[in-house]
């Protein structure tokens, strides 16, 4: 079994998740006592969330190369990187170590096109929605026509995420205010939903959505099982 390197923290509810998955994955895959051979890096998301919103994009990628490059040389053989939003950095990070990054994106497109879906809503923070890092790679590696809800819609994403979903507060009036945005999505053509923070699956559901939704934290961790395993 392969050694993953995570790099978390950001949060640490969503990075509890990945632990979760990855170990019941391959308890599922090698019998009842086994469990992934891993390695955390994990952030505190205090000073990542000031960066972020300083856009100093140039301090978070030398932050997060510094970790790919420690996660490396303690032996991880693969990386993750256990959110969406600093995939930003992916190429960056990627170049500063010779393991091989299992992109979030990539299982996320295939699982959607394996189940015939082009057009997709995209949910995330407001930097994973409106910057071009995250849909380019759907669309131009991928052939996915990304859609993302309006201006108004993505400030109440993203600030629910970062006021609530991060510290662990689930609300039902935030779900619902979720419900509504996914319900304007599909009007506008969406066949299918991306959650696209890793956060947000604690909050969104299968019944909250009229269209299949696709799990950013899940698909990533399950790749990561079968990479780790191959």
């Amino acid at each position: 079994m392969r050694m993953i390197g995570l790099i978390g923290g950001m949060s640490w509810e969503s990075s509890a998740e990945y632990y979760r998955i990855l170990n019941q994955g391959v308890r599922d895959r090698l019998g009842p006592t086994a469990s992934a051979r891993c390695l955390l890096w994990s952030f505190d998301f205090s000073e990542i969330e000031a960066l972020q919103h300083r856009n100093d994009w140039e301090g978070l990628t030398a932050r997060m190369v510094d970790a790919a490059r420690r996660l490396e040389a303690t032996g991880a053989d693969m990386l993750l990187i256990c959110t969406n939003t600093m995939h930003r950095m992916a190429p960056d990070i990627q170049a500063a170590v010779r393991i091989p990054l299992l992109h979030i994106a990539d299982p996320t497109a295939a699982h959607i096109k394996a189940a015939g879906f082009r057009k997709v809503g995209l949910l995330g923070t407001a930097f994973t929605m409106e910057q071009a890092f995250y849909k380019d790679r759907l669309s131009g590696r991928h052939g996915l026509d990304v859609i993302v809800p309006g201006a108004q819609d993505r400030a109440e994403v993203h600030r629910i995420i970062y006021e609530e979903l991060v510290a662990g507060t689930i609300s039902p009036a935030s779900r619902a205010i979720y419900r509504e945005i996914i319900a304007r999505l599909v009007e506008d053509g969406a066949e299918a939903i991306i959650l696209g923070c890793t956060e947000i699956m604690l909050l969104v559901r299968p019944e909250d959505s009229p269209v299949p939704l696709f799990d950013t934290t899940a698909l990533h961790a399950q790749a990561a099982v079968a990479e780790a395993l191959a």
